[in-house]
């Protein structure tokens, strides 16, 4: 018998004695995890730990009423009173209308293989020679002068979700990574920057010596960074900064937030928010994706599609709760821990590339703002108001002139999507990915 199906016929027999306890269907989940890391500072081993966690969530129903209890005890006795707490809670919550499970027709029933597990387990000397690699890259850079260090690390993950509605799924995957960040010059006049690498697969993982070196160089670039005054010009979001406006986005059409009419977004379903020929991808299926899954949090079917096509927005993110409260059908959207109910989330997504470089997007700038760092949550998701800390470079004639911080970007989310083009640089490195953005129109705002 695998490890996957005992976590099966754990959480079968929890459910049946939910069932046996007078809950009228209950759902439950299992993770099980075993991570590997080191970090390292200036050559010094600073961490190097092994972990191993294990992880259930019991959900019961009474009715309209439902109830979550969680635990890390496996035991026959601890089992009985997980099931005993959850029942007890649930018979006296509010009812919840919108509660309950999918409908057995509404279940997956078959799902693709992800290839999402790395047979390989890395031992600790690959780890610690990662994370030297990396640190000695980056401090070899001239100009950089002190280290925050550099991390490598390894992990697996299986996760069991049963229910009573007949559905019974498992998967497993894993995780590689590898970052340093590091300090140039001296005195008042530091900076720093960082860089990294994650992958599913060891052997996709960025070679560790890159990685430094990229950090590294990026640390120096930000040398004499200068104030500038406020104005009105274009600004230019580096790929891993423009991933933010599709984490933005994400949370304004999230179920809950639509449903409650507290997004910026609820009455833009099916109209343009983008330019014409901006696509929004995602995958939950996308082969060795970082957040790819088979099935949602509820067991439920999930797929491809353009959360935004051709500009259009298409679709919201529903879980079965916020689906029903909108009188819509779920999307397969549903991500959980073990210890509150499924809420929507989104999986692997990206902006599609553009059809333009990213020296064309700058070639026509005579002024204006290239942001590598973002700071700050200024965002009202009720307005779409946007205002957040920022660094970066100051654009001159089309080329990347001087480093500047301390200064904000302002505007609203309405108005930068409409104006937003993407370029064709488009790099797959966290789940979340975005080419380069310009953006016209927005406020630098500075001394």
């Amino acid at each position: 018998m695998t490890d996957q199906q005992q976590m099966l016929n754990l959480l079968s027999d929890l459910l049946a004695k939910a069932k046996r306890a007078g809950a009228d269907a209950a759902d439950a989940v299992l993770f099980e995890s075993v991570s590997l890391s080191h970090a390292r500072r200036l050559g010094k081993t600073e961490k190097l730990e092994r972990s191993e966690s294990y992880d259930l969530g019991l959900r019961v129903f009474v009715g309209k009423r439902q109830a979550i209890v969680s635990s890390n005890d496996r035991s026959k006795e601890a089992l009985d009173g997980l099931v005993e707490r959850a029942l007890a809670m649930a018979k006296v919550v509010p009812e919840d209308p919108f509660c309950g499970l999918a409908d057995p027709a509404e279940i997956a029933r078959e799902w693709p293989a992800l290839d999402m597990l790395d047979p390989e387990e890395p031992s600790a000397e690959t780890l610690i020679a990662r994370a030297a690699a990396c640190e000695d890259a980056a401090m070899a850079v001239k100009g950089v002068t002190n280290s925050e260090g550099a991390e490598a690390s390894w992990s697996r993950s299986t996760v069991a979700l049963a229910a009573t509605n007949g559905f019974a799924g498992t998967y497993a995957g894993s995780g590689h990574s590898v970052s340093a960040a590091v300090l140039a010059g001296t005195g008042t006049a530091m900076e720093r920057d960082y860089d990294f690498s994650s992958a599913v697969y060891g052997a996709d993982l960025q070679d560790p010596a890159a990685v430094g070196r990229s950090a590294g160089e990026r640390a120096v670039r930000r040398l004499g960074a200068r104030k500038m005054p406020t104005r009105q010009v274009p600004v230019v979001y580096d790929p891993r900064v423009a991933r933010s406006l599709v984490g933005h986005l994400l949370g304004a059409i999230s179920g809950p937030s639509v449903a409650r009419g507290t997004s910026f977004l609820k009455d833009k379903l099916g109209t343009r928010i983008f330019p014409a020929g901006v696509d929004i991808v995602e995958d939950p299926h996308r082969r060795r994706g970082l957040r790819s899954k088979p099935f949602d949090a509820e067991g439920l079917p999930n797929r491809r599609r353009n959360i935004v096509e051709d500009g259009v927005l298409t679709t919201w993110l529903l879980d079965l709760r916020s689906a029903r409260q909108l009188k819509m059908a779920p999307t397969g959207h549903a991500a959980r821990g073990t210890s509150s109910p499924p809420g929507p989330a989104a999986t692997n997504i990206w902006l599609e590339k553009g059809k333009t470089t990213r020296a064309d997007l700058l070639a026509s700038i005579d002024e204006g703002f290239y942001v590598t760092e973002l700071m700050g949550m200024g965002i009202n998701g009720v307005t779409g108001d946007y205002s957040r800390g920022a660094a970066g470079f100051w654009i001159v004639k089309g080329e990347l002139a001087f480093p500047v911080s301390e200064v904000t970007v302002a505007g609203n989310l309405k108005d930068m999507y409409r104006n937003l083009t993407p370029a064709d640089d488009l790099e797959f490195k966290t789940g979340n990915d975005a080419p380069t953005v310009r953006i016209d129109g927005m406020t630098v705002a500075g001394a």
